[in-house]
């Protein structure tokens, strides 16, 4: 692992973002981008692969989220930095390591937006028809609108979103319970172990995005306190949520009429709320959308703007806008490849492994990281407001790498064509990186 003089640093070369978000922030761009738009998409997939099972696969899903949140934590206690998932494992464990792995998260990244626009549509659908492919990239064209404008907007636009989700969410918790047929939920391993196990890739993008408030660490106020104190309050909002929606959503119409939606919680939904389903649901999905794409944008913006300023892609995506500070090249860049990414195939299993894959990996290497912080870089790991012990840190950051490794075989069981995909395109990193080493004048950016 790398041990320079530049992994001890506090701070990467280039122009600094400034602090505009506080707490309340940091925990709605966390359970924001977890609850949300997975619930109305990912029910349906996993049922169908699953059956009932879906809740097993979804709380084995969960248990590998808890080290990667308190790594998360611990890291964004000791050096919050924005674009932190290319930051961390750049200077702590390898260039090339952390150059990989921003590199497959913008298939990632392009990948979560295009699931997004794509559950958007499917849910408008149900009240007016409009074009896929022009509603798709409307929508996704304002919200990076709303990201030039700045973080404040971004991060006041995103409560308001959350808000009316949980709302909507303890409507269907409530008036749905009364109605549960337990039955339904009675053989959860009907479909059989390996099912359930192949489901739970599926089922990790519910907590993917616990940790999205560490890739603004420059952006959050007291960001060594704030950032480990709100993933702690995201994570136990995401799994009180989930844990009741799903499994009212289950006891109201089975695995197989889920499995068979292109909307299940619509399909849910009707039993309790009648005519009131659609404008109720249809109304929570596309806030949820809504919430996620934002968080994913800033995500998507921040880690290219990192890798701008770190000098592996042309240094103008680190540039600042003077007027407003905000990353304008890096979400034009975004933007860019968002509007290529429709262009992918609109199969749901296809688009979540080809998110899941990257997001694993990312996960990896910032668990990677903090092993090095604390064996290497003991100032560091002193400077930590989560004063966790060496070997606590240590076994959160081996566990989360172990989980990393097994939730993207057991994808393998559900579709092969992601995965090749995603080589295909980190063959083409490497080559970048190569081209990079061997000819410097074609890295632009300091050195």
């Amino acid at each position: 692992m790398n041990n320079s003089s530049e992994a001890t640093s506090g701070s990467a070369d280039g122009p600094a973002l400034k602090p505009r978000v506080g707490l309340l922030g940091v925990v709605m761009f966390g359970a924001g981008t977890a609850i949300g738009v997975s619930i109305f998409s990912v029910l349906g997939p996993a049922a169908a692969v699953a059956g009932s099972g879906l809740l097993i696969a979804m709380l084995l899903a969960a248990l590998p989220m808890l080290p990667f949140a308190l790594v998360y934590a611990f890291l964004g206690s000791a050096l919050p930095r924005s674009g932190a998932s290319y930051e961390w494992p750049a200077r702590f464990v390898h260039p090339l390591f952390g150059f990989l792995i921003a590199w497959l998260r913008i298939l990632g990244s392009v990948g979560v937006i295009i699931t997004l626009a794509t559950v958007l549509v499917n849910y408008l659908g149900m009240v007016w028809m409009l074009p896929a492919l022009v509603t798709k990239a409307v929508v996704i064209t304002v919200i990076f609108g709303v990201h030039l404008v700045g973080i404040r907007l971004a991060a006041g636009v995103q409560t308001l979103m959350m808000l009316v989700l949980l709302a909507s969410m303890a409507l269907l918790v409530g008036t749905g319970l009364p109605k549960v047929d337990v039955t339904l939920l009675a053989q959860p391993l009907a479909a059989g172990w390996p099912a359930v196990l192949a489901a739970v890739p599926l089922m990790i993008t519910l907590f993917l995005g616990i940790e999205s408030a560490t890739e603004i660490g420059e952006e959050v106020r007291d960001a060594r306190r704030n950032i480990p104190r709100g993933i702690a309050l995201a994570v136990a909002l995401t799994v009180v949520v989930y844990a009741a929606v799903a499994s009212v959503a289950l006891g109201l119409v089975g695995p197989a009429r889920l499995g068979a939606s292109a909307a299940p919680l619509l399909e849910a939904a009707r039993v309790p709320l009648g005519a009131w389903a659609v404008p109720v649901i249809v109304g929570a999905a596309v806030f949820a959308v809504l919430k996620t794409l934002n968080a994913t944008v800033m995500i998507f913006s921040r880690y290219l703007f990192a890798m701008g300023r770190a000098g592996v892609l042309p240094a103008a995506l680190g540039r600042l806008a003077p007027s407003r500070g905000t990353p304008v090249m890096a979400l034009g860049l975004a933007w860019v490849g968002a509007m290529l990414g429709l262009l992918l195939p609109s199969n749901l299993v296809f688009l979540l492994l080809a998110v899941n894959i990257p997001t694993m990996l990312k996960y990896m290497g910032s668990c990677l990281a903090a092993i090095s912080v604390v064996t290497r870089h003991p100032a560091i790991h002193q400077q930590a407001s989560l004063a966790l012990s060496r070997g606590t840190v240590l076994v959160a950051a081996v566990l989360g790498v172990v989980a990393s490794l097994a939730i993207i075989l057991a994808g393998l069981k559900a579709d092969v064509w992601p995965y090749l995909l995603i080589t295909g395109w980190g063959l083409v990193g490497g080559g970048v990186w190569w081209v990079r080493s061997v000819w410097p004048a074609a890295s632009p950016g300091p050195q």
